[in-house]
């Protein structure tokens, strides 16, 4: 299992604005397989689960977003506003996402196709099965 990380997209700017390209290269970190958006209100949560096989990145559109991430008995909070950076969610941690700021936008960008299954919704079942696991979080 890969370590949490962030990662740094290139941008572009100019007086017009700001270009932030996403290219699913051999450089990109995950073979991406589906891309959602979650639109958060202020102070709300959501995710609340683990995923068994499924890897994660979590760009913010706009606004700001905490990710509450646990693994074992290791807990990180990482606080993100986008500007051109993601954060690589691996499989096998349990994922809370908090939206600090009104209208926060996240695009979530994935390695596998949805499956019911894969999700993991019960902590207390995450519990047991992390006990097991081999991570370096």
């Amino acid at each position: 299992m890969s370590k949490l990380l962030k990662i740094k997209i290139k941008s572009y700017k100019k007086n017009s604005g700001l270009l932030i390209p996403l290219n699913f290269n051999k450089n990109f970190p995950i073979s991406v397989k589906r891309i959602f958006f979650i639109y958060g209100k202020i102070n709300m949560y959501r995710g609340d689960h683990a995923h068994k096989k499924c890897t994660q990145i979590f760009f913010p559109i706009s606004g700001k977003i905490e990710l509450i991430l646990e693994q074992k008995k290791k807990k990180k909070i990482i606080i993100s506003s986008g500007k051109a950076e993601a954060i690589v969610v691996p499989k096998m941690v349990w994922c809370r996402l908090k939206f600090l700021k009104k209208n926060s936008i996240v695009a979530v960008i994935c390695d596998k196709k949805y499956e019911f299954a894969d999700y993991i919704e019960r902590y207390k079942t995450f519990k047991k099965m992390i006990s097991n696991y081999k991570s370096s979080f």
